[in-house]
């Protein structure tokens, strides 16, 4: 298989991670839209006997958030790894070429 090859499949199967990644993330936020519904209507200083609970709760929910997010941008360094391996060239010329016609094209 050649190089040229071998990168059009990283590109293909970078394609179809982003794509069932929104699909993912969509069904999280519907899920967090649901859950946002719930602990508005249901957690309220009567929910709770004391403020620690009511602490404790909040913190595990703000620790699934976390979570989420840590691994959202996990997932985006590992693309961006990816991507960096398939945009590097393996002789200077063809960079500073690649990065002239790019300022050509932006300028």
């Amino acid at each position: 298989m050649s190089r040229e090859n071998a990168y059009l499949k990283m590109l293909g199967a970078s394609a179809n991670m982003q794509w069932n990644m929104a699909i993912i993330l969509e069904a999280k936020a519907l899920e967090a839209e649901k859950a946002r519904n719930w602990i508005c209507k249901h957690v309220s200083f009567d929910a709770f006997d004391e403020n620690e609970q009511q602490l404790r709760q909040s913190v595990q929910v703000h620790d699934q958030v976390v979570e989420m997010i840590e691994g959202i941008a996990k997932y985006n360094q590992s693309m961006v790894a990816m991507l960096r391996a398939v945009l590097q060239t393996d002789d200077e010329n063809d960079s500073d070429s690649f990065s002239m016609g790019r300022r050509r094209r932006l300028g």
